[in-house]
This record gives structure tokens, sequence and C-alpha cells, in this order.
């Protein structure tokens, strides 16, 4: 009885749908009309086009998939450039610790996906009185860019 429990929970996690984010603060959330494949696609033609690059990616839905596993698309794209992490570095060591600064993309429960980020002013604001006007305006020059990125990415 207990095993056959156990195996309703697993069960029950997986066909749950997939939740959608929730506002919270210091982020940029843009639902779309896109599916998950094609906005991971339209994000990367839309970082390659900004000055800026993909430093690291992850998907925990493909990590799912390599084991027989189906859960709802997820990709977490790294974005960054040497020279803004040098530049980062001058003003905060300990701001390091944030970069590359992300972009995620999770599939929706309608199949849909969806686009979101915190903002470098907000990753970088605990850093803000240590890294001074230098960090700020990185962080605010960083806005930008990735504001930029989003909106090419989610462009119809």
């Amino acid at each position: 009885m207990h095993r056959i429990l156990k195996l309703l929970v697993i069960l029950a996690l997986f066909a749950a749908p997939a939740q959608a984010l929730e506002p919270r603060d210091g982020w940029v959330i843009h639902d779309t009309g896109k599916s998950y494949a094609d906005l991971v696609g339209d994000v990367r033609a839309a970082v390659s086009a900004a000055p800026i690059a993909i430093v690291t990616q992850a998907s925990a839905s493909d990590g799912a998939r390599m084991q027989g596993i189906d859960i709802p698309g997820n990709r977490v794209f790294g974005l960054y450039r040497n020279d803004y992490a040098r530049r980062m570095l001058d003003a905060s060591i300990a701001a390091g610790i944030e970069a590359p600064i992300r972009l995620y993309v999770t599939e929706d429960a309608d199949g849909t996906a969806t686009l979101s980020y915190r903002t470098p002013s907000h990753v970088f604001a605990p850093y803000a009185d240590e890294g001074g006007a230098v960090l700020r305006a990185l962080a605010e020059e960083l806005d930008a860019v990735f504001e930029g990125v989003a909106r090419a990415a989610i462009a119809e």
C-alpha cells in the first residue's frame, strides 16, 4: 500500500500542469504566444544580434527527457561578455557571483512559452554601495541590453 501511495504521488507531480511564473520584485516576465521551441530559437537569434553572448545554458527538461521523463520545457541562458565582466569586477569582486545574468524560457500549460529575467540592476543592487556609480552604470547599460534581447525574442 505504501508503494502504491508513493507511486501515485510521483505520477501526480509529473501530471501536474506547468505553473505560470508569478510577478516578482525585479523580474520582467513576457508571456508569449510562441511555442517553447520557437521561443528558445528566437532567444538564440536575438542574442546573436545583440552586444552580449550566451556563455552558459542549462535545461532540466532536456535532462529529464534523457532519463525518460517528460516535464514542461525550461531553459536557462546565461548571458554576458568579457568586457562586462572586467568592468563589473573592477567595481565589485563580490558581484562576480552574479555573472552571467540569466534569461529563463519556460513552457506554459497551454503550449505557449514565457521569457523572464531579473533585471541586471536588480541583480547587482546588493553590491551597489561597494560598486558605486561604475556598477550602477553597468547595470543600467545591461538593463537596456536585456530589454532589447527580450523585445527581439518575443516579437512576432
